[in-house]
């Protein structure tokens, strides 16, 4: 993440590296493929906060926001964002933190990155990660292939910098 200030990489590093533990995202590919899609999604984790539109009929389906504030308060957040009352739901139950009500703390460093992990997890990418399916890691993150070449560079020089060690 050549935009990374050794300083800022220096402050993230324990919250990233005890999230990716957690998440037994463990080896170098697994570790160079989370680290691309974050790399990607945070603008080398400078951007964990998105912006939003509060129209809720402009929300994909499935977020299971109910209320009219619910779009701005279940916003993107995260190194690997989420989105929606569901998904900010789920996360509360699987970390044990009631992010549903303080739906703001997954942008903070601690949390966001362990968020990131625990749905990394949750959606099997590790197993995705050992094969090497990098696309369809893509596709599952984003939904599509948005920024592909560039996500693929990130997992590139990671996975490098990682069989190095």
């Amino acid at each position: 993440m050549p935009r990374l200030s050794a300083a800022h990489a220096a402050e993230l590093l324990p919250h990233l590296e005890a999230a990716m533990a957690e998440a037994n995202i463990t080896t170098p590919a697994r570790r160079a493929a989370f680290l691309a899609q974050v790399a990607h999604e945070s603008g080398e984790l400078r951007f964990f906060e998105g912006v939003v539109s509060n129209l809720m009929d402009e929300e994909p389906e499935g977020l299971g926001n109910v209320h009219p504030e619910d779009p701005v308060r279940y916003k993107a957040r995260g190194p690997l964002p989420i989105t929606g009352r569901t998904n900010y739901r789920a996360a509360s139950r699987a970390l044990g933190i009631d992010l549903e009500r303080e739906p703001a703390r997954v942008a903070e460093a601690e949390v966001g990155f362990r968020v990131a992990a625990w749905y990394w997890y949750s959606r099997d990418l590790n197993r995705l990660a050992d094969v090497g399916d990098f696309r369809e890691i893509t596709r599952r993150i984003n939904g599509g292939y948005n920024g592909m070449a560039r996500r693929a560079e990130y997992y590139r020089r990671a996975f490098e910098v990682l069989q190095e060690r």
